[in-house]
């Protein structure tokens, strides 16, 4: 129980500075500091080995290869759950997956549905499918005991499945500028980093190294290179290794928590609001993400767990009823740093307009869920002590 307090001790740091990096991002995008900010966002920057080189502006360095460590941490993540923690025991599986399920599913079909008569917009129909477990599991830390910690574990195992199905779709969905041959050599180097996995090889440094050049092969591709994090993290291995699979887990925590993530915020919510407009707040894609994340996502979460329940595949775990479920459902609606990336994905940089709409309704989304969740969540469970 004191590695899970922990945990969500750790998780509240985390949305902390988050929280933090986007004031920061607010205010010197609505100040004089406006232009500075967006010659840093704009700042080219290069890496090159010889003839090869790879130049981006540092927002997309942010977005690109940064996200690549937090994808990494992602997918280490998944393994241990599937092999060590909640995704290990399918009974305990069924109502977070089918609540993450639904999650994904409505808030999709509601920001479809509003956006089916602007195919610019509709490519963002992804972006209210996501949950920021930081931010969620920091507001439920708020409450401290008075909540059962098969709450705080249910929201996690959904998290998990959540950010599974957002890798699925990021990787289905968000490829640009396909290419064949550099795709190749992406399997071919994971097909060697499998191999190294199955016959034993144990050197971290051996599968950073092959990352890296997974993560450059998928940055070829076309298809997005966050993704090479993810798979890098799957591959290497956990069993016989315990103790350096968490050591590189541990090792990531702090600069991906503490650095990365606050950065990304702080790259990319600095919505201009002297460019905001009652159309930008009446856009059927700033109200497609409010209405998927902000209803949607309870809507889908409740239901899907409802029916999982109904239907005798799955039960309730211990200390969860459907009043303290509910609450959790409307926490999932704090999009933010997925959802953020999602749109980043969605929309070019060059689309202003998208942007900046994509921003304000996330964070318009994330601030209603996380508030209107604390405050459901104090109502149900009075004022016990901590």
């Amino acid at each position: 129980m004191g590695a899970l307090c922990g945990l969500f001790a750790g998780e509240a740091a985390t949305g902390i500075g988050l929280l933090l990096a986007t004031f920061l991002a607010l205010s010197a995008a609505n100040s004089p500091l406006r232009d500075l900010y967006q010659q840093i966002l704009d700042l080219p920057v290069s890496m090159s080995a010889g003839s090869y080189a790879v130049a981006k502006p540092l927002l997309l360095w942010v977005n690109d290869g940064l996200m690549a460590l937090f994808f990494f941490s992602v997918g280490l993540e998944i393994k241990r759950e599937l092999l060590e923690g909640q995704l290990r025991d399918p009974r305990r599986v069924v109502v977070p997956a089918a609540a993450a399920l639904g999650g994904m599913l409505v808030p999709a079909a509601i920001y479809g549905g509003l956006n089916l008569h602007d195919p610019a917009a509709l490519k963002g129909w992804a972006i209210p499918m996501a949950t920021d477990i930081a931010f969620a599991l920091g507001i439920l830390s708020l409450l401290g005991s008075r909540i059962h910690p098969s709450l705080k574990l249910f929201l996690l195992t959904l998290a998990i499945i959540d950010d599974l199905g957002a890798i699925v779709v990021i990787a289905l969905f968000y490829a640009h500028g396909f290419s064949f041959m550099a795709f190749i050599a992406a399997g071919v180097i994971l097909a060697g980093l499998i191999v190294m996995n199955r016959t034993g090889v144990r050197s971290s440094g051996a599968y950073l190294l092959g990352g890296l050049l997974l993560w450059l092969a998928t940055l070829e591709s076309g298809v997005h290179a966050t993704l090479a994090g993810v798979l890098l993290g799957l591959v290497i291995p956990l069993r016989g290794n315990k103790r350096r699979f968490h050591g590189i887990e541990h090792a990531l925590e702090a600069p991906v928590n503490r650095a990365i993530l606050p950065l990304f915020a702080f790259v990319n919510t600095g919505i201009d609001f002297s460019a905001i407009g009652w159309d930008d707040l009446a856009s059927t894609l700033t109200l497609g993400i409010v209405a998927g994340l902000a209803l949607g996502k309870p809507l889908g979460i409740l239901a899907f767990s409802w029916l999982s329940v109904r239907l005798g595949i799955g039960a309730l775990p211990a200390g969860i009823g459907w009043r303290e479920l509910t609450g959790l459902a409307i926490l999932g609606g704090i999009g933010f740093t997925m959802s953020l990336f999602l749109g980043s994905l969605a929309f070019d940089p060059a689309q202003s307009g998208a942007l900046a709409d994509e921003r304000l309704g996330i964070l318009i989304a994330s601030l209603l869920s996380g508030a209107i969740g604390l405050l459901w969540l104090r109502s149900i469970t009075g004022d016990a002590k901590e």
